[in-house]
């Protein structure tokens, strides 16, 4: 019995270790250049309807469920969807734009887990006309999360799809 006490004790121990140097929070972006013009490629980024365009995970469920509310491209305008496995169950509301410059959104997982966080696309100018476009998102890292976060980072779960993504949205945009 008196093993078991000290089992259990060291566990508890450990766990609470764990949480104390476990990441608070998460922040992953990617960027890419563009070239189109920045308020082209605004105009275009600003659409939830077309991500789907260049949205990584449009592709893993073609027969994802998806519903829009609101005006595209505006505040409070909401891309609902719901998937397989991969893609899981969730929505993205558009909560503020700052024309020609970012689009911040707030992303609700309802499924595999719920989480919220908060994404965002910039454009800045680069060279010749060229854009340069950063796609990242951001949020909080709650228990068990933080933890399992020690042993794999948010930057490697989303880092190649946001990569994968941008690569996309240059293929579309430069055709």
């Amino acid at each position: 019995m008196t093993i078991l006490i000290y089992i259990i004790g060291g566990i508890t121990v450990l766990i609470v270790l764990l949480m104390l140097i476990a990441p608070k929070t998460y922040h992953v972006s990617r960027s890419i250049i563009i070239s189109k013009p920045r308020i082209e490629v605004f105009k275009y980024l600003k659409s939830l309807k077309k991500m789907d365009e260049w949205s990584p995970w449009a592709t893993r469920d073609p027969n994802m469920k998806k519903r829009f509310t609101g005006i595209d491209g505006e505040v409070g305008a909401i891309s609902y969807w719901n998937g397989n496995k991969d893609v899981g169950e969730g929505e993205q509301e558009i909560m503020k734009v700052i024309d020609g410059e970012r689009i911040e959104s707030e992303l609700r997982f309802l499924k595999p887990w719920k989480s919220t966080s908060d994404c965002y696309l910039q454009v800045e100018d680069e060279q010749h006309g060229q854009t340069k476009v950063i796609w990242g998102f951001m949020g909080g890292n709650r228990f068990p999360m933080n933890i399992m976060i020690l042993f794999r980072s948010m930057d490697k779960m989303v880092g190649k799809d946001f990569e994968e993504g941008l690569n996309n949205m240059k293929d579309v945009l430069e055709k």
